[in-house]
């Protein structure tokens, strides 16, 4: 395809994050011999066809030195002249290592909104201070062995049992149904799955659990109880019941048994009714998948821009997928509240990258076939563009899988890119509400959590919008500004948090769960 147009502005036609970058990435597809005009005067002609979320040189980038987008190395020239498309053909994944740290390395605490002015939403209050978003009864099977019975007492119990009209405050029966446990090895793999599971059962979304297993699998009741009792229980009082299949004489028994006990348990829960709290006790799951290009110049740095506000009103934001940071990490190191912080920061990724590379693997593998098509072409690309969901504020810690942090702030946890393991990860650490970016569209949701999808681009938002909550694609599309996409993400997040809105992933019954596995052998 060739055109042989009059010149295009550059802001029409594609973006240049950085004035430092070499590159702009296109918005919908130009063609070769197109003539792009530059605000400097200058113009420049296409050597070839460029799609939506791909980029062009916006200036010679000789060989040998680095090809520069949101201000970064993104990769290495292999001799790329002005008006090339860049492509795995012309630029390597290559990009320098930044591990220096001063030694007086400190950030500044995030200036505050008075806690008389933060923003509130209508939320369940728990005894240990936390705040609920939704207010579930959990089904929580302690292996795979358990796993049917307790989706179909969920299942059965939201058809029979619960309604809104009966149990207004009580916004379903939900399970956990999983494929670890019993044959899982001891070690971190187990360690994982009970911390997992047992902050599911202790988090401020759920109102009354029943713990389920088959009775004869090493991730029995009793080691489950034992934990718990281990980590000083649950820390906010809540209904909770144990079952086993075996005792029930199989699954009818155990599910007739389980129905039994689920009516107490809904009453109990709809004891709980929505206050009117602040901001501050909201934990917002940062999360992408199925990304393009444009998700790091739209919906990422938009959320990122809800996050600070988040932050900024004494609320906690987690962001996870450490392979993601892979060639970008020095970054959130360099925005650490000190130096030690810094260091932890370095360690989770290598940490990742060594334990990839006991299976055979490297980070630079993350990108999928759709996020290469949609202008990703490497890990640190798709890294750059990740890591802006975070926003600006100081990295206060990091913290393991599913395990929440001991203080509000930005949060750094472990965890790998995967969406149905991740995911799950960030509810564990706390998370009562979580936006997912898209720019190929997803539809994930959480078996306890909203999950609220933002879309980078107007044409998914349009395909996608009975499974999409909110567009970024305005920035794009040259109508609103990052701090306008931001603001009123942060807006509808307080609504979904309230419960005046659901969040599509809800709507259409996505209650996504699986744990992920450190060491995945099984025994």
């Amino acid at each position: 395809m060739t055109s042989l147009s009059s010149p295009r502005p550059l802001s029409q036609c594609a973006v240049v994050v950085s004035a430092a970058d070499n590159v702009a990435i296109v918005k919908h597809g130009l063609a070769a011999n197109d003539v792009i005009a530059f605000p400097d005067g200058r113009s420049l002609r296409l050597t070839g066809d460029v799609t939506p979320g791909h980029r062009f040189a916006t200036r010679d980038i000789p060989s040998g030195t680095f090809v520069l987008q949101y201000g970064q190395p993104i990769g290495t020239s292999r001799g790329i002249a002005a008006g090339d498309p860049i492509s795995h053909a012309n630029m390597s994944n290559e990009v320098p290592v930044v591990r220096d740290l001063p030694a007086s390395l400190s950030n500044p605490a995030p200036r505050m909104v008075p806690a008389a002015q933060r923003a509130t939403f209508r939320g369940f209050q728990r005894e240990n201070g936390r705040v609920g978003t939704r207010n579930f009864v959990l089904i929580v099977p302690t292996s795979m062995c358990s796993s049917h019975e307790a989706q179909q007492i969920a299942t059965t119990a939201e058809f029979t049992h619960w309604s809104r009209a009966r149990y207004p405050n009580v916004d379903g029966v939900v399970a956990l149904p999983h494929n670890k446990g019993c044959g899982c090895s001891d070690g971190t793999n187990l360690d994982v799955m009970l911390r997992t599971l047992a902050n599911y059962a202790d988090h401020a979304n759920v109102g009354a659990v029943l713990f389920m297993d088959l009775g004869c699998e090493k991730t029995n009741l009793t080691l489950v109880e034992r934990y718990l009792k281990q980590r000083g229980g649950l820390s906010t009082k809540k209904p909770v019941h144990w079952l086993g299949v075996q005792e029930c004489g199989g699954t009818q028994g155990a599910i007739d048994k389980g129905l039994s006990l689920v009516t107490s348990m809904l009453e109990a829960a709809n004891a709980c009714e929505r206050t009117t709290v602040s901001a501050e006790h909201l934990s917002l799951g940062v999360k992408c998948g199925g990304s393009d290009g444009f998700s790091g110049l739209s919906a990422n740095p938009a959320l990122g821009h809800a996050a600070d506000l988040l932050v900024q009103n004494g609320g906690t934001v987690l962001i996870t997928e450490i392979p993601e940071f892979c060639g970008g990490e020095h970054l959130f190191a360099a925005r650490a509240k000190d130096l030690a912080t810094a260091r932890e920061v370095f360690s989770y990724v290598d940490w990742y990258k060594e334990y990839a590379g006991k299976f055979g693997t490297k980070l630079d593998d993350n990108p999928s076939p759709g996020n290469i098509k949609g202008g990703l072409l490497n890990i640190t690309i798709k890294s750059l563009g990740a890591m802006a969901k975070a926003g600006t504020s100081r990295v206060e810690g990091c913290t393991p899988y599913a395990q929440p942090p001991s203080a509000s702030g930005l949060h750094l946890m472990q965890g790998p890119g995967y969406d149905q393991e991740s995911t799950p990860g960030l509810v564990g650490a706390g998370a009562n509400v979580v936006v997912f970016t898209t720019g190929r569209g997803t539809t994930i949701g959480n078996a306890i959590a909203p999950v609220l999808k933002l879309s980078s681009n107007t044409p998914t938002f349009t395909r996608m919008s009975r499974d999409i909550d909110l567009n970024a694609g305005t920035v794009i599309d040259g109508t609103e500004s990052i701090e306008q996409v931001g603001k009123r993400v942060f807006e509808h997040i307080l609504r979904t948090a309230s419960g005046e809105v659901m969040a599509r992933a809800e709507e259409t019954k996505h209650r996504e769960f699986q744990l992920w596995a450190e060491q995945s052998v099984s025994l």
